[in-house]
């Protein structure tokens, strides 16, 4: 802590730059949220309680999960794998349930990972009476009507979220994502990696859109989880214009996170209040929140991960940009993203589709695809248009890889969902509102019956 070597500049770097590792290293991490509800009544558990969230965290331990705790709260768990790698199961403010995959070599590894994963809730939620749901946005409930979750951190984001932005508690509550994180093997394939992965976000933001609805009743959006990031903090969200300048790497990243309001520092187990504050003024022992204290590399991995780019790069990069959704898709988007940033010539084709996109084309396309996804527009295409590209390349990139399942068939086959979206033009959430203004009836809590997984 405070009798720690300061940190110097080349620390900093080096906390993002060390990710570096040859391609034969590579692997591939996917991650996913959903919501949790009672059967019986459709309300998201509370923490406590026979059926709550910290009794399914209990009964996860069956299957050799290990208990994280924070003042006498499991708020998480960890599993390590066969090759050593951990994996953990965590909860995000309103109790959504998130797994944080290990990494791993294939996209068959991943839904294996997966399937295992929601199989093995299933049995504990059957237990407790409660069901899962993947979705971008809570279909049905309020603000005010979810529990929260008793972690430090997300006391000191609750406070401070109103100050910043209008949806930033909608942000914690009421939204789910899938991620995909990425390998790269040096300064420069990390850059072409951010540039393309960047730009194509909304295209993948509208293939995987999924929140058409908001408090039982179609919102105008059809990602309404990508449009609580258009207001939730303009200091650490949105597509970051600098990545596409001259002369991007790891030190002008450094710079925009310290550039980036402080949330806390942790000490003893304690989240301290920083919120709005400076990391320079933390390196020079400068802080209101801990005067005379120096940070850690600790600190500073900490504070990585309160930025909340369409892409955010720590040791690895990770894709933001989807909706949260069913099994399949939840194995479909590491397919996309690793069929492009893992194979050279699908990466360059990638970047060709959106090389003469400017600024302006990529902040409005960010707009567009969360009330508009697949009928948006960008630079005289339609997103469906580029959205199919995209899709190709990535097959082609998944073709290349050649990496063969037990039964001898290779990753092609996750992006086959994708595709059929991309072809037809018709989002995943155009399809959830057409059953609430057809088989539904208006009724939005069929949504619970028939996607729950």
């Amino acid at each position: 802590m405070a009798d720690a070597a300061p940190l110097t500049r080349a620390d900093l770097i080096g906390a993002m730059s060390k990710g570096a590792k040859p391609k034969d290293q590579w692997r591939i991490g996917a991650e996913h949220e959903k919501f949790g509800f009672d059967k019986s009544t459709l309300r998201r558990p509370a923490y406590d309680g026979d059926s709550g969230i910290r009794a399914m965290l209990d009964g996860l331990q069956r299957f050799g999960w290990s208990p994280v705790e924070e003042a006498g709260h499991v708020i998480a768990l960890e599993r390590r794998n066969s090759e050593g790698f951990t994996a953990s199961i965590s909860l995000e403010p309103g109790g959504q349930f998130e797994l944080s995959g290990a990494p791993l070599q294939t996209i068959h590894d991943i839904c294996t990972e997966t399937g295992q994963h929601l199989m093995e809730v299933k049995q504990v939620a059957d237990q407790l009476n409660l069901g899962f749901l993947g979705a971008g946005f809570d279909p049905m409930w309020r603000r005010e009507d979810v529990p929260i979750m008793p972690k430090g951190r997300y006391e000191i984001m609750r406070a401070y979220m109103p100050k910043v932005g209008s949806l930033g508690l909608d942000m914690m509550l009421r939204t789910c994502t899938i991620q995909a994180n990425l390998d790269f093997d040096s300064e420069s394939d990390m850059v072409a990696k951010f540039r393309t992965s960047l730009a194509l976000q909304p295209i993948a933001t509208a293939l995987f859109a999924c929140s058409p609805f908001t408090e039982g009743k179609p919102n105008g959006f059809l990602s309404a989880r990508a449009n609580v990031w258009t207001d939730t903090d303009p200091d650490r969200t949105g597509m970051l214009d600098f990545v596409f300048q001259d002369g991007f790497g790891f030190e002008r990243y450094a710079d925009y996170a310290l550039d980036t309001p402080m949330y806390f520092a942790k000490r003893e187990g304690r989240y301290v209040d920083a919120s709005g504050q400076s990391f320079r003024d933390f390196l020079a022992g400068k802080l209101p929140a801990l005067p005379g204290d120096i940070p850690t590399l600790k600190d500073w991995n900490d504070h990585l991960t309160t930025l909340f780019p369409e892409v955010r790069l720590k040791s690895y990069l990770e894709m933001r940009g989807a909706d949260g959704g069913p099994w399949s898709r939840i194995c479909a988007l590491p397919a996309l993203w690793t069929g492009i940033l893992y194979d050279a010539p699908s990466l360059a084709a990638a970047w060709d589709l959106v090389k003469d996109w400017d600024v302006e084309d990529h902040e409005r396309l960010r707009r567009d695809v969360t009330r508009l996804g697949l009928k948006a527009q960008v630079a005289g295409r339609t997103v469906q248009e580029v959205a199919k590209d995209m899709v190709h390349i990535a097959r082609e990139g998944l073709k290349n890889r050649a990496r063969f399942s037990g039964g001898m068939v290779d990753e092609r086959g996750y992006l086959s969902e994708l595709e059929d979206i991309a072809e037809s033009g018709i989002t995943p959430a155009d399809r959830l509102l057409q059953l609430y203004h057809g088989d539904w009836q208006g009724d939005v809590s069929r949504i619970y019956r028939d996607f729950a997984y």
